[in-house]
């Protein structure tokens, strides 16, 4: 336990845990599902609230420059990311994103129709994918591969890879680079989904010439329950296709109240409707946590944080039917660790009411996310203990743990 307590006292994040609220008690890692809440976001969001809804009214437009709050939280996010300023913008959910992009990447490939994926994406994208197929119809198709076939199934009649960078299930992590760069050789536009990755792994979408990019803001960035999402669009594509989801504020001219639409120039195309200004906000001010942080950092202590896990569970849970699903290669994985579960439900239950908060993925996935920002080596070691003495007392095996809530 001193090694643990010397890695805690050497840790160069270790200051940022008091910039966030966490309960007492509490072993939070589902932070690859929902950030904490930044202690900073609570007073910017009453003075958001009481000052310049409350006193300002609609100026609050011009005096305290709502209308740039998409663009100025979009350049923070693009620090994050490798992405040049102007080429990311904060709006709408990460779906709708989805959307934007892939409609925007078919265009820019009339003459095919394949939208290439695999088996481990996120439901939501593979969905928005199979929903403008089936409107395009004209043999417009998603096809799905294992993860790991995604590389070998490119040709020349896909159109778009669309991929999240880090598996949701997982944790299983892709090489960007490489599949960007294999499917350019074939001529295919390349969509990576970052709600794994902004904030959780370096990402450098300018290096890689990723074409476009979306993600989440509640997740790693902390932006709060159903945050704004965000859209990377590629400088050279910026200005070379038409919206598809063409609302007023992705108009060259808003206030203008042409009836003709005519896309603005740049990322400000892919706005569609109004910002929300009271989760935009929030979302700008869990950002100014990220300002002097150093990405390297961040992996280097998220990377030894999953490997202590796998080796404390390894160590402790023997003979309990765990599986490891996360890859033990560093260059493979993301910021979590999964396991395989029997009764995964139940035991992810019996954690939470012993206060290690993780989650559960369907069918038997329990799932524990790792934030370098707040979280502790000797949190780590604790959760591990947590998880070994609900699978050896059967903690688990309790009816209240065993009927399923709404959200898992």
């Amino acid at each position: 336990m001193q090694h643990v307590e010397q890695l805690d006292q050497r840790d160069p994040l270790r200051h940022l845990r008091g910039a966030f609220h966490l309960p007492e008690g509490i072993i939070y890692l589902d932070g690859n599902s929902l950030g904490p809440l930044p202690r900073d976001v609570s007073a910017r969001t009453q003075r958001v609230v009481a000052e310049e809804w409350g006193q300002s009214l609609i100026k609050g437009w011009n005096d305290h420059d709502w209308i740039g709050l998409p663009q100025r939280v979009g350049n923070k996010i693009a620090r994050l990311i490798g992405a040049p300023g102007g080429t990311v913008i904060a709006a709408d959910s990460t779906s709708l994103n989805l959307l934007k992009v892939l409609s925007a990447a078919l265009s820019l490939r009339p003459e095919r129709k394949i939208i290439l994926s695999d088996t481990g994406n996120f439901p939501t994208d593979l969905y928005m994918a199979q929903g403008i197929s089936s409107t395009l119809g004209a043999d417009h198709e998603l096809k799905l591969v294992a993860p790991e076939m995604a590389v070998d199934a490119i040709d020349d009649t896909v159109a778009v890879l669309m991929l999240t960078e880090v598996d949701y299930r997982t944790g299983r992590k892709h090489d960007m680079a490489a599949l960007t760069r294999r499917a350019h050789q074939a001529g295919v536009l390349t969509i990576w989904d970052l709600a794994h990755s902004a904030g959780a792994v370096p990402v450098d979408l300018t290096s890689a010439q990723a074409d476009f990019a979306i993600g989440c803001g509640y997740k790693y960035l902390n932006g709060g329950p159903g945050a704004p999402a965000f859209v990377y669009v590629r400088p050279d594509h910026l200005n070379s296709f038409a919206p598809s989801l063409s609302g007023w504020m992705g108009h060259a001219a808003p206030f203008d109240f042409d009836l003709t639409y005519k896309p603005a120039k740049g990322i400000d195309r892919m706005l569609v409707g109004t910002p929300t200004i009271l989760s935009m906000s929030a979302l700008d001010s869990a950002l100014d946590l990220w300002r002097d942080i150093s990405m390297e950092d961040v992996r280097q202590k998220s990377l030894a944080m999953t490997d202590m896990f796998i080796a404390e569970v390894a160590k402790r849970c023997t003979d309990q039917g765990l599986e490891l699903l996360t890859p033990r290669e560093h260059e493979l994985r993301g910021s979590q660790v999964s396991f395989s579960c029997p009764n995964g439900y139940a035991v992810m239950q019996a954690l939470i009411a012993e206060g290690v908060i993780g989650d559960f993925r369907s069918p038997d996935i329990i799932r524990f996310g790792f934030t370098p920002l707040y979280l502790r080596y000797a949190d780590v070691i604790t959760a591990a203990e947590t998880l070994a003495r609900v699978l050896q007392e059967q903690l688990w095996d309790r009816p209240q743990f065993l009927e399923r809530a709404k959200v898992t």
